[in-house]
């Protein structure tokens, strides 16, 4: 079974929503095991384990939001050669 890993980070609740919304259309198929994790809790090991990936966070200040930066720069060397060809999205909830 596929699993994808949906990461987000959310300050309003925008993000999660989001989040939310992209989980339960994703659960509708059968073959993928869906995966809901905050950016803050999120391991190198969760990437590892994962077929693909969804980052969800807000825009701040025109840029990426502290903690999904700080996910990024917490995993990013750990599984950098490791993740090439693997899908994924990014999703930004912007005001």
């Amino acid at each position: 079974m596929k699993q994808l890993l949906i990461i987000f980070h959310s300050i309003t609740g925008g993000s999660e929503q989001i989040a939310q919304a992209v989980a339960q259309g994703a659960r509708k198929e059968p073959e993928i095991e869906v995966i809901l994790r905050h950016a803050q809790h999120v391991q190198p090991e969760h990437l590892l384990s994962a077929s693909g990936y969804i980052f969800i966070a807000p825009e701040m200040l025109g840029s990426l939001s502290g903690i999904m930066k700080d996910f990024f720069d917490r995993t990013f060397y750990q599984v950098l050669d490791e993740l090439n060809g693997r899908p994924y999205a990014a999703l930004i909830c912007a005001g």
